[in-house]
């Protein structure tokens, strides 16, 4: 499946607060609490981050995804200063080792790995009540990020609802957030993985 996705992160630091105010806003959760585990693929020469693209897998509890990412082919209406916006090419795989096995065959091999327990939420904003929008909290090394991925309006409008301050909103990738977290501290660390950084900061129910 195909299509552009529209999202911001937002660094928090009460996770668990935040979820309160979820249900009275016309969220439903939709994955409780659960493990994900990432792994972007490149060349050798990093072909794909120079055109900047990603190619990944990733296995989420029992469910493991391959996804594409690129810029849109031409210039989108969305402010790309204010909303980050990939076109997005995804589905499903049985056998994530295998899947690494093909990629490795085609020239493409790990390149960053990163982790997270994410917490998925949704919101119907079709006008026959489809999902259209949607909130995740992720858990990571690093620290907690809300991200919001919907319509921009929607998106406007929940960051209102739910008092943050739009100057705070990123459109880093976490490759990105990572880097700059190594930047500040030093660290050694090669991957954004609990085992290389930090045992999870907080502990979501």
């Amino acid at each position: 499946m195909q299509n552009s996705e529209i999202e911001l992160k937002v660094p928090v630091t009460d996770p668990e607060a935040l979820q309160t105010l979820l249900p009275a806003l016309g969220f439903h959760l939709v994955t409780p609490r659960t493990f994900e585990h990432n792994t972007l693929y490149d060349t050798p020469t990093r072909d794909l981050r120079a055109r900047r693209q990603i190619l990944r897998i990733r296995e989420y509890g029992s469910l493991c995804t391959i996804t594409h990412k690129r810029l849109p082919d031409q210039q989108d209406p969305v402010d790309t200063t204010r909303y980050k916006i990939r076109v997005e090419t995804e589905t499903t795989v049985a056998d994530p080792h295998a899947m690494s096995e093909i990629f490795h065959q085609l020239g493409y091999d790990p390149a960053f790995i990163y982790e997270k327990y994410r917490t998925e939420w949704s919101c119907a904003t079709g006008p026959d009540g489809s999902i259209l929008a949607h909130l995740v909290i992720d858990e990571t090394p690093i620290g907690n990020y809300v991200e919001l991925e919907g319509p921009t309006a929607w998106i406007d409008q929940t960051l209102i609802d739910l008092n943050i301050d739009p100057a705070t909103c990123l459109t880093d990738s976490y490759g990105k957030l990572f880097l700059d977290w190594k930047q500040r501290t030093a660290s050694p660390a090669e991957n954004l993985t609990f085992s290389a950084i930090a045992p999870p900061v907080l502990s979501l129910h």
